[in-house]
């Protein structure tokens, strides 16, 4: 026998890649070999991968503000190994300050934003800074340097008409420190250079923003039967979607505690049972959890040894107690 099916429309969309919360909890679903998040390098690639610009940090040259740190708006693709690439006039000012100290020290800075204004949600965003030296790329010598103009011409639409100039020039930022932070009070940590160069932006990226957003507008109904019938909560005052990437989702819920007035803020990692290879396999996975948690919800029992969701890997991240 099958279960009823539900038509249920899921639109694909952008995604914030949240970092480990502070306070971690025990109980869970989870073997501890089973990998439903992604790792913090995972995590760094995805934002400068998906991110095509950024704040440039060089040291100023300029008279009176000598070695103040000086911020430029700047674009950027990247080569093979996570390294940016920077297409650069020789009369800007940061271009200047790279050339008054070749040695010296530079900072990409890169954090996620939505195309909706009101969806960027200002520190509690994932963002990600690179820090290392500068070498000018010669275009004789350098291997990949047919891939970099190509992918330059098609992340940037302006590249084009510049990358020809003799006042322009390809520049890459050679990485010695990279540091992640996750979002407003979340993970933040300096994250091993080599790890970061072999690591994989996640696939979803580009779209989980759209996904999430698409959840919580239509799916409340779906989000509440899996917070009552597979996270096993009640007194429900809010429950939204906070990330989406190929391993899983995390969904943030706020109940009524105990105590008058009291709330109880949960985040809880919801594990795809196979890692997902595309935005179509990500949207059969959530469709799945939520044909589970409405089949509990309406007494379905295929006569199965194990319960309904039962083999869905869930994990409570993190709580705090509101007041």
């Amino acid at each position: 026998m099958k279960s009823p099916q539900r038509s249920s429309s899921l639109c694909v969309a952008s995604v914030q890649v949240n970092g480990d919360e502070k306070k971690t909890k025990e109980e869970s679903t989870v073997s501890p070999t089973t990998n439903i998040r992604l790792s913090v390098e995972e995590k760094a690639k995805t934002v400068i991968t998906v991110c095509n610009s950024g704040t440039l940090c060089t040291k100023s040259n300029h008279e009176g503000i000598e070695g103040a740190p000086f911020g430029s708006f700047v674009d950027y693709v990247l080569d093979a190994e996570g390294s940016p690439i920077l297409l650069m006039n020789e009369m800007s000012m940061h271009t200047m300050n790279i050339n008054s100290d070749p040695n010296g020290l530079v900072t990409l800075f890169a954090q996620f934003s939505s195309k909706k204004a009101a969806d960027n949600k200002g520190q509690d965003v994932s963002r990600c800074s690179i820090t290392g030296t500068v070498e000018k790329i010669d275009p004789e010598t350098a291997e990949d340097m047919d891939a970099i103009r190509m992918k330059y011409s098609i992340t940037h639409s302006y590249a084009d008409q510049v990358m020809d100039s003799p006042k322009f020039a390809f520049y890459r930022i050679k990485p010695q420190k990279v540091y992640f932070v996750g979002g407003f009070g979340v993970l933040a940590k300096w994250i091993d250079v080599d790890k970061y160069t072999t690591a994989s932006a996640d696939i979803l990226a580009n779209e989980a923003n759209d996904i999430i957003s698409k959840l919580n507008k239509d799916h409340g109904d779906d989000l509440n039967n899996t917070a009552v019938h597979l996270l096993g909560l009640s007194d429900i005052e809010k429950i939204r979607v906070t990330n989406i990437d190929r391993l899983g989702m995390d969904v943030r819920v706020t109940t009524k505690g105990k105590r008058k007035n009291k709330l109880i803020t949960n985040e809880f990692r919801i594990g795809f049972r196979i890692p997902v290879v595309s935005v179509e396999d990500a949207k059969s996975e959530v469709l799945k959890v939520f044909q589970e948690a409405w089949e509990k919800a309406n007494g379905y029992d295929w006569g199965e040894d194990e319960e309904l969701g039962s083999d869905i890997p869930i994990s409570n991240i993190a709580e705090d107690d509101l007041f």
